[in-house]
């Protein structure tokens, strides 16, 4: 199996590159974000590389880095997406991204995918919710905070201030950033009006 290649780019496809690698030619299925950040032909590039074999064909997929590989194996064990779907989703997301927004339920970032509706970016933010914070850089008290919102667990004061916020016009990732801070500041308890206030001035800074 082919786990890496190094070589020099020979040219570019709607969705890969042919690769040099010592004279023989590799195409290489690769998603939009990666093949626009590859140099221009003849100059050198190395892809981590994931091998599928079938009766009828051997086809590559190339990644920058390995993290992006790994999102793609990850994004193929969710039920109705596939190697196609996959690309097309770390098209529109970078790994750390894509971490981020799986890790805080955000099913609307994911979405944004063309060919991803609401059901399969459901799937995916909730079959890779336990996976999705060991890749993730946000807060981990976020990363909680977002989970007990999205199984109805949160303190009551905590899901009426995310809401307001919504209400006024933040997105639900930015207001629920905006109230875990405020929950660290006011403590455990606090009143939904003091949480919106401290919620405020969290998006202010």
């Amino acid at each position: 199996m082919i786990g890496k290649l190094k070589g020099l780019i020979d040219s570019y496809g709607e969705d890969y590159v042919i690769l040099d690698v010592q004279g023989v030619g590799y195409q290489v299925h690769c998603s939009a974000r990666t093949l626009q950040a590859l140099p221009a032909p003849g100059e050198a590039a190395v892809l981590s590389i994931e091998t599928y074999v079938r009766e009828d064909a051997i086809k590559l997929f190339g990644f920058r880095s390995d993290s992006e590989r790994e999102w793609f194996r990850l994004l193929q064990t969710v039920q109705g997406v596939g190697a196609k779907v996959a690309l097309a989703v770390l098209s529109t997301l970078p790994p750390a991204d894509l971490a981020n927004a799986i890790a805080l339920r955000d099913k609307a970032a994911v979405a944004r995918t063309v060919g991803v509706g609401p059901k399969v970016a459901e799937r995916i933010v909730t079959e890779l919710k336990d996976k999705a914070p060991a890749f993730a850089t946000v807060d981990p008290a976020l990363v909680h905070l977002s989970g007990a919102i999205d199984d109805h667990s949160a303190p009551r004061p905590v899901s009426d201030a995310i809401s307001a916020l919504v209400n006024l016009g933040y997105g639900a990732p930015q207001a629920a950033a905006a109230i875990a801070g405020a929950s660290r500041i006011a403590g455990e308890g606090a009143e939904t009006a003091m949480l919106i206030r401290l919620g405020l001035k969290e998006l202010a800074k």
